[in-house]
Formats: structure tokens, sequence, C-alpha cells
């Protein structure tokens, strides 16, 4: 639409006075013509969406289902998940900073203090909170995480998880139930593991963004570095590998991590609490050892595109779980 200079509105038609309209002015020559057109700006949308609950309940599984990629480790075994990570999601006008976070506990040491402390930074940063719970599950053990829950200005989103080793009438009971212990958050039925309603989610997640900048890069999708996820995938292996105390005694550190075009060369050392511990996770000849090694190796080589050469050693750092210099050492604490 255009106007001579002596014919320009003083003021915008009514259907153009919105607060997501940009006017821009397009001066072809101040003797001719000047055109006016106005151009709908889209919001962009952002937050951080926490993902809460006990173990074992199916976060790791959700926060994986989300991204569309394995970004957490996922085992049968409780207290799988150390760390809060985060996963990022982006759109051309949305971002979804996700967190993933241990399963909430009563710590017996130092290190489960620090894992419960990463829960509490999560639930302090969120926009958005997700508390997720597994088929069987009635109430929240916690009574101030309860409160603080159902006190909550921020949306709350209880997840029911695993409804697919379950029945129509058990979920309705549950999702009642759920209703009346959280009355102030949206209740849903979800499948994380076989991906039922997770697009729905989606949507759901991204309708309570409020209005923000790109926290991070658009084609960021963790904050973690690649030693990190290096360290994940053999500690993901020793836990499906080793049962009692090994896996939970276990912390993997990857000292040199050089990537070339066509390969990387990694060298990881796995620290256990005993020398009894060291010899039970390398086994008869170094056997068991091997065993997580090719299975690390194989899940690294997927998760980085490349050829991966692993090389693993096990050393011993007596009782680091409750040393606060160790711990700090291995990302536990600032």
């Amino acid at each position: 639409m255009g106007y001579e200079p002596n014919e320009l509105p003083t003021a915008l038609p009514r259907d153009l006075e919105a607060k997501d309209t940009s006017i821009i002015f397009f001066e072809q020559n101040i003797r001719t013509l000047i055109y006016l057109c106005y151009v709908k700006v889209k919001k962009h949308q952002s937050g951080f969406i926490t993902i809460m609950g006990n173990p074992n309940v199916g976060k790791s599984t959700l926060m994986n289902s989300l991204m569309g990629l394995d970004l957490s480790i996922i085992t049968h075994k409780a207290q799988t998940t150390r760390h809060r990570i985060l996963g990022i999601v982006s759109g051309d006008n949305y971002q979804m900073v996700l967190s993933d976070t241990p399963g909430i506990i009563k710590p017996a040491y130092e290190m489960q203090n620090s894992m419960m402390n990463f829960v509490k930074e999560a639930l302090d940063d969120a926009d958005v909170l997700i508390y997720m719970v597994s088929i069987g599950e009635t109430k929240i053990k916690d009574e101030m995480l309860l409160k603080k829950i159902q006190n909550s200005k921020i949306p709350v989103i209880v997840l029911i998880n695993k409804i697919d080793i379950s029945n129509q009438d058990e979920v309705t009971a549950f999702l009642k139930h759920w209703e009346k212990l959280i009355p102030n958050s949206s209740i849903y039925s979800i499948s994380a593991l076989t991906g039922f309603f997770i697009p729905e989610l989606i949507d759901i997640l991204k309708s309570h963004l409020p209005e923000g900048p790109e926290y991070f890069p658009k084609d960021q999708i963790t904050d973690k570095p690649e030693r990190f996820f290096v360290n994940e995938a053999i500690r993901s292996q020793i836990l499906e590998h080793y049962t009692k105390e090994i896996p939970y005694s276990v912390e993997v550190e990857t000292e040199e991590f050089f990537e070339e075009e066509k390969i990387i060369k990694i060298r990881s050392v796995i620290l256990v609490e005993r020398e009894s511990q060291k010899g039970i996770l390398i086994g008869h000849k170094g056997k068991k050892l091997k065993t997580v090694g090719v299975g690390a190796r194989k899940s690294l080589q997927s998760f980085f595109g490349k050829k991966i050469h692993l090389e693993t050693h096990v050393k011993v750092s007596k009782n680091w779980r409750s040393n606060i210099h160790q711990l700090k050492r291995f990302g536990y604490q600032n």
C-alpha cells in the first residue's frame, strides 16, 4: 500500500494496532513515494523445564524421548542419574531447556548430598515443573517438597508414567488420586518408553513457556562437554554388567579425548573405592573390563558418528564419594 508524502496517515488503521506488529517505512525516493507496511513479529518463547521424581520412574527415558536422542543413561537400576543434565530443544521461535535430575532420595553420603543439591537448583530455576511418578505411586514422601509443589507459582505437570504395563481402570484411578493430591497441576498419563503422548506433551510444554531469549545457540543440544558423555557411556555399561555395590562405587574420568577427521581417540580411568572392587571390575584375565569397553565403544560410535578408539584403566581412590575435594574434581560440587 503506497501513500503520497503529503498523504501519510497520522495513525495506524485499527486492525494494525497490535503488540506483535512492527511498522516499517520504505523510502524509495523522498520526492516520490513512501511505502508503509507491517510485519507480524513472532514472539520467542523460552524457559527451563525441570523433570523430577523418585528414582527409577522414567525421568531419563522421558528426557531422551523429548530430545529424540539418547542423552541420559537409561537402566533398570535406581540412582542411575547423578548429575543435572540439560537437554536443549530449539525451534524458530522457542527454546526448551530440559533438566534431567537425580531421583529424590535421603542422602547417605556426601555425593548423594550433592545429587540432591542438583535437584534443588533445578527446582529453583524452573519455569515449568514436571513431577513424574510411575503406576503404583500414591504419595510424595518429602512433605516439604509436596507443599512446595502444591504452592508453586509456576505451571506444574504431573506425569503418570509406565501406563504400558497397566490398564485403563488403574490409570483412571491414579489420575483422580493425583488430581486431589496436587490440585494446582495438570495431570497426564504417558509411556515414555513407547512414546505414547510424547508429541502432545511437547506441544503442552511449548504452550507453558514464557516469552524469553535464546539461552543457548539454536544448534546446541546440551550443556555438557564430550568427555561427560564418554564417562556416562562407560558408567552405563558398568551399571548393566555389574551388581551390588560396584556400579554405585564407580566414577569415570576421561583423561584424553583427541578428535580427528575419522576417529576419536579416548583414554578413560575408572575409579573404585577399594582394591577388592578393582579386581571384580577387571575380572578374570580382564574379560569383564573388556566387555565394558566394547559396549561403551559401540555406544560412543553411535553417539558421535565416528570410529572410536577407547582405552580404559582401573584405579583405586579410597572413599571418593565422601571426599569433598574429589567430588569437586568430578563436578558434583562447585
